[in-house]
């Protein structure tokens, strides 16, 4: 029997659908799935949805629901992590505090300011996390879907080296599926592989029965000029490749886009709008709750895209397939550091696991990434060692912080973060550094 593990299965739209693009493979073996959350009336909603899936599915399926971590992990052979420590309350302080001193992001959870604190509240769970897979689970293969995604997999590799560990994250296939539309074709008509780091790694290759298709993309930009105002499109047009995260997402790892009105305006951006995605979140997990409570079938999305799924299957079945994860650089990328994380096309089958050597990226792809791997860096430093100065250089580092604000209004804007956030951070980074001392 297979054990899978869903560490914060309270996210019940993101377990369902984890949990039917899992049973809708027919040659998996029997499976064992046990949920874990802390709130019980989470938990509670996750095991009534997953009870639901099964039987709609007409699989079966041993479910075991515990608040308990160490229960939860014990012989598992995946592990599935998709917390999200302090919640939606965590989630509005780290836009809404920033925005008070001018700076603006849009979702805040990768890097820059937001991903910096939302990395430090998350890396003590990860270390207590791994900590329990060593002693009950030593060779459960760690699945996380958890952002900021390379900091939290460096956290791991920092703490756990010998823990199996692999981040996903769909941005890599949606960008595929998403150009594909734009000329005119199927996903799967396309063969594509990308690289770079999480949310802003590049398109390299993207042919259709080898014909490279950058080509028509730049025909169909030149049609279409609304397309000029996408954050993306400017990203392509001044790198040479596409970035493989949402407009959204993107405007806030460079110094380009939220420093002015005129730009938010002309980019069409809407910061703070992960606050709006939040309290959707939130309405789901309700509607969900009622929807259960009153017999009503939940909604199944029919198309399979999530990897955490896919991994699975392969490692348990043999079936080999090439997706994109995020692991170490151990030669992976030659012009990024080695020892960060970054994203690349992944095998995965009866041979395991096996990130692709993707040689040099383009000059100004890697120069790009640079900024992004020095925040992270810097932030995994912090937490090391403790040192809260760090932080602040690692928000120094970020473009979108540095293009807004001062150094001394980073470093006042930490202090009310530290605050604000208070014993969810490390008790070592919960210092006031005076913006003007030397």
């Amino acid at each position: 029997m297979t054990r899978i593990t869903f560490v914060g299965a309270g996210s019940v739209v993101f377990t369902r659908q984890l949990l039917a693009d899992l049973l809708g493979y027919d040659d998996l073996p029997a499976l064992e799935l046990r949920l874990l959350d802390i709130d019980e009336r989470r938990l509670d909603v996750a095991v009534a949805t997953a009870r639901q899936v099964a039987d709609r599915l007409g699989r079966d399926l041993d479910i075991i629901a515990t608040t308990d971590r160490r229960r939860a992990l014990a012989d598992a052979d995946f592990v599935v992590n998709m917390v999200q420590i302090g919640g939606i309350d965590a989630t509005r302080k780290d836009l809404e505090i920033p925005e008070r001193y001018g700076l603006y992001q849009t979702i805040g959870d990768t890097t820059g300011v937001g991903g910096v604190f939302r990395g430090l509240r998350t890396f003590p769970f990860l270390t207590a996390l791994t900590r329990d897979m060593r002693d009950v689970a030593p060779s459960a293969v760690l699945l996380n879907y958890t952002n900021p995604m390379a900091m939290n997999i460096w956290w791991v590799h920092e703490v756990a080296p010998d823990i199996t560990a692999l981040g996903l994250c769909h941005s890599v296939y949606w960008t595929a599926h998403d150009l594909a539309d734009l000329v005119g074709l199927d996903v799967e008509q396309t063969q594509y592989r990308a690289a770079g780091v999480n949310h802003q790694a590049w398109m390299l290759q993207w042919t259709h029965e080898g014909e490279d298709l950058y080509p028509r993309l730049r025909e169909t930009i030149r049609r279409d000029r609304e397309l000029e105002r996408r954050v993306r499109v400017e990203i392509y047009r001044r790198i040479g490749y596409y970035p493989t995260e949402t407009s959204e997402h993107s405007s806030e790892y460079l110094s380009w886009f939220l420093r002015s009105p005129e730009q938010v305006e002309r980019f069409r951006l809407q910061p703070l709008e992960y606050m709006g995605i939040s309290e959707q979140n939130v309405a789901e997990f309700e509607a969900a709750e009622r929807d259960l409570a009153e017999g009503r079938e939940l909604h199944l999305e029919q198309e399979a895209a999530e990897y955490a799924p896919q991994v699975i299957h392969s490692l348990v079945t043999g079936t080999e397939r090439e997706i994109h994860a995020n692991v170490v650089n151990d030669g992976l990328i030659d012009n990024l550091p080695q020892g960060c994380v970054v994203e690349v096309p992944t095998r995965v089958g009866a041979d395991g696991i096996r990130p692709q050597p993707m040689g040099a990226l383009p000059l100004a792809a890697a120069a790009t990434n640079r900024p992004y791997v020095s925040v992270n860096e810097l932030t995994i430093a912090a937490a090391r060692t403790g040192d809260p100065l760090l932080v602040r250089q690692a928000v120094l580092m970020d473009p979108n912080a540095s293009s807004t604000l001062s150094p001394a209004q980073i470093w006042a804007l930490c202090n009310d973060l530290v605050d604000a956030h208070g014993d969810l951070l490390p008790e070592a980074l919960r210092t006031h550094i005076d913006p003007t001392a030397l």
